[in-house]
């Protein structure tokens, strides 16, 4: 059986600590480290599976790694960690490529499931993508296989939540989803008041699509968003 790595990357020792703990219980293979380089030299050097890391971090803090990572195209879930509770400081994180974030103090059990959470919809997302086909509309290629968009051939670089987003839309053209429907399907959390998450993964969407005039995604007023194919 494939061991499941999991990279937990804080510089309070005793949190690194506590969170390996919890996580080496349940069976999970642990890489820790304190600062923001080390951390990306595990991940380009072993076969991470998710992350946790913390945002204040020495030498590269959680946000430069996160948008390394995401640059160098791995596309493994990440859990943030911070003492920053504020609704701009969790949209920052979740926009620049975050799956999840948990505010210190944190019940390290909660952290447990939410981490069993992305893995699992990970594996289930891969698994239905293999069965998926190649989309194409004017120009626009969504390849859920290869997890890669490409406009006229020029491969766009969209954070795995972007594109989940839009694979959701473009699978369902002209179709109209509300924002709760589409905070629920992609982060598969309960919705309370997520809209300027969503929003702001549409903005940054659009803008990577390098649209003028919202040639592919729609805003359809008081409803939501939907795919023009």
């Amino acid at each position: 059986m494939k061991h499941v790595n999991i990279l937990i990357a804080d510089d309070e020792a005793e949190i690194a600590d506590l969170v390996g703990l919890h996580l080496e219980k349940e069976g999970f293979h642990i890489f820790k480290v304190n600062d923001g380089e080390e951390a990306v030299k595990i991940v380009q050097s072993h076969p991470i599976d998710l992350a946790v890391l913390d945002i204040m971090m020495p030498r590269l803090d959680g946000h430069e790694v996160t948008r390394m990572i995401r640059e160098q195209n791995y596309l493994f879930p990440i859990i943030f960690l911070s003492a920053k509770t504020s609704d701009f400081d969790r949209i920052t994180g979740l926009v620049i490529g975050a799956d999840d974030y948990m505010t210190k103090p944190f019940n390290p059990m909660e952290l447990v499931a939410r981490v069993k959470s992305q893995l699992r919809r990970t594996m289930l997302y891969n698994q239905s993508a293999s069965k998926e086909n190649i989309l194409e509309f004017r120009g626009l290629t969504i390849d859920p296989d290869q997890h890669k968009v490409t406009k006229y051939d020029t491969v766009l670089s969209l954070t795995p939540k972007e594109f989940d987003i839009l694979l959701l839309l473009a699978n369902h053209p002209n179709k109209v989803f509300s924002a709760e429907h589409i905070f629920q399907t992609v982060w598969g959390d309960a919705y309370y008041d997520n809209q300027n998450t969503v929003m702001v993964h549409i903005r940054t969407l659009r803008k990577k699509l390098g649209e003028d005039k919202n040639e592919f995604i729609k805003t359809v007023w008081g409803v939501g968003y939907a795919f023009h194919g």
